[in-house]
């Protein structure tokens, strides 16, 4: 039988087999999507280990002095929304994720967490063992990247940086552009969809599209080697062609460039194939929530009023 506990600095030989393999982390959080994987294994697993067992809150499985797997779980934007950033089963047996998950929700319920999210390759032999800890999906995505360098154009869409008076005109851009069900996990209240904020593993830059004193377009961009954007839109003078021309005019500088699109934005997708970009990768989104409902919580406040239609 297994059970998780704290990681120990010897528990450094499991994670490494006799030929030196690493076993694959099947959390997926959004900084580590895209990124090469082609480090010498042992390199990998040290740096992977430093990563996991520095952390606060990382728990390991063992079976007699062998290590079964391991998890690791992070803060997101606040401290009430936590997210799963290392999942590691050697043997893909659902009962040691299963005790994993179920010990790490224990540990958040501890830190007053209040949501906890997993994301999972698609068709992952871990979702039997999530949904058995009451985590549920609420959303799949696909990954597309371009293998070159976005073409330096300019466009005439008049994006601006975002300032911080503009935080509310954002979230009600995503309420109006993100399905119910969705919201419901992500962003209930604008507290929440501020929490449940993702790293992005790098300085990001947001720019805003704004038309008749209306946000209708949130663009966040990470430059570097490899580039990295997300839009919302609901413009009505430019196309998503002309949203998505521009948003790759800031990543002329990168290599390549990498996009995580939900299933529920296919106008998206569709826009980043037009322009050369390849599905590579397809996840979905699972969440936890550790306590009641939205509805039932206290009213919160916010500097201004925030439409509800």
């Amino acid at each position: 039988m297994s059970s998780p506990r704290r990681p120990l600095p010897t528990d450094l030989v499991a994670l490494v087999s006799f030929d030196g393999t690493v076993h694959p982390n099947e959390a997926k959080p959004l900084d580590r999507l895209g990124l090469d994987e082609r480090a010498h294994p042992l390199e990998s697993t040290i740096e992977q280990w430093f990563s996991f067992a520095t952390g606060k809150h990382t728990w390991v499985s063992v079976r007699g002095a062998t290590i079964r797997g391991l998890i690791s779980a992070r803060r997101r934007a606040k401290p009430s929304a936590w997210e799963v950033d290392a999942l590691i089963d050697v043997d893909e047996d659902e009962e040691v994720a299963l005790s994993l998950l179920s010990r790490m929700i224990g540990g958040i319920t501890k830190q007053r967490g209040e949501r906890v999210f997993l994301r999972l390759d698609a068709g992952s032999h871990v979702s039997q063992a999530a949904r058995r800890a009451s985590f549920f999906p609420y959303a799949n995505e696909t990954l597309y990247r371009l293998d070159s360098a976005p073409p330096s154009e300019e466009t005439e869409v008049p994006f601006r940086p975002r300032g911080k008076s503009d935080l509310v005109g954002v979230f009600q851009l995503y309420s109006h552009s993100v399905p119910a069900n969705v919201r419901a996990i992500e962003g209930a209240t604008f507290r929440e969809w501020q929490a449940a904020e993702e790293s992005w593993g790098g300085g990001t830059k947001d720019l805003l599209l704004e038309e008749d004193g209306i946000i209708s377009a949130w663009l966040r961009i990470l430059r570097g080697q490899t580039g990295r954007f997300s839009l919302i839109a609901q413009s009505t003078r430019f196309t998503v062609d002309e949203l998505v021309r521009s948003a790759l005019s800031y990543l002329n500088g990168s290599r390549r460039v990498l996009s995580l699109v939900p299933e529920y934005n296919g106008t998206w997708a569709a826009s980043l194939e037009r322009l050369g970009f390849q599905p590579v990768a397809g996840y979905t989104c699972y969440a936890q929530r550790l306590v009641k409902p939205a509805g039932e919580l206290a009213h919160e406040t916010a500097g201004q009023a925030i439409p509800v239609s």
